[in-house]
């Protein structure tokens, strides 16, 4: 297994924890998963549902076919859609997680909008993105020049044969970033947790429900 898996890894099992410590779920809790992956590349895709103990529970939501993750997860209930409004009523759900997904809805209009969907349809929300100056870019292992205007990046990630990350593949972003996104959602009771890696926050864990004043 190389390193980068390795860190990934831990860095899942980090992001669990801090989840089973935070947020209160049990055998009745109803929970959202946003994005889930229908292909796996490692053990920790599909986290939720590997470690949650409640898969009748979970449903799961994203834009691509999911023949293969039914398979893996046939408990788990699939929906599929466009990528734009839930297709959910208000408050359907007591929980939703979401890991790493923000950075890839597109640019800031449609973060605001995701964000504004989560609050919509359910109660408290754990959502992850990773930190866009985290000296690695965790999507594509380079490192330094995502620091560049992302036009410029983006040319880079295409020359060396990675532009499938280009465009709106993901748009990262900083620890302002996420307070200026949650403050344009009108998302009020939050708290932003860094996970580090040595002396760098590798990326950024929001906790939030409705009512209160941002932390």
């Amino acid at each position: 297994m190389s390193i980068a898996y390795k860190i990934s890894g831990f860095n899942r099992k980090r992001k669990w924890r801090l989840f089973s410590e935070k947020v209160q779920w049990g055998p009745d809790s109803k929970i959202l998963d946003l994005g889930f992956s229908e292909e796996e590349f490692s053990g920790t895709d599909n986290y939720l549902e590997k470690n949650y103990p409640f898969p009748k529970n979970i449903t799961a939501l994203g834009i691509d076919d999911a023949k293969e993750f039914r398979k893996r997860y046939p408990e788990v209930s699939v929906i599929q859609y466009d990528g734009n409004l839930f297709p959910f009523n208000n408050k359907s759900f007591d929980i939703c997680w979401s890991n790493a997904v923000l950075e890839h809805v597109g640019e800031w209009p449609r973060q605001v909008s995701f964000l504004s969907e989560i609050k919509r349809v359910s109660r408290l929300a754990f959502i992850t993105t990773p930190n866009r100056y985290f000296p690695i870019e965790v999507h594509t292992r380079t490192l330094l020049l995502h620091f560049l205007p992302k036009n410029i990046f983006d040319k880079y990630l295409s020359f060396f044969g990675k532009k499938w990350a280009t465009g709106n593949y993901m748009n990262l972003l900083s620890y302002n970033d996420v307070r200026q996104l949650l403050k344009e959602a009108e998302i009020n009771e939050y708290k932003i947790f860094r996970n580090k890696l040595l002396f760098f926050t590798m990326d950024f864990v929001v906790i939030f429900k409705n009512g209160g004043n941002g932390e």
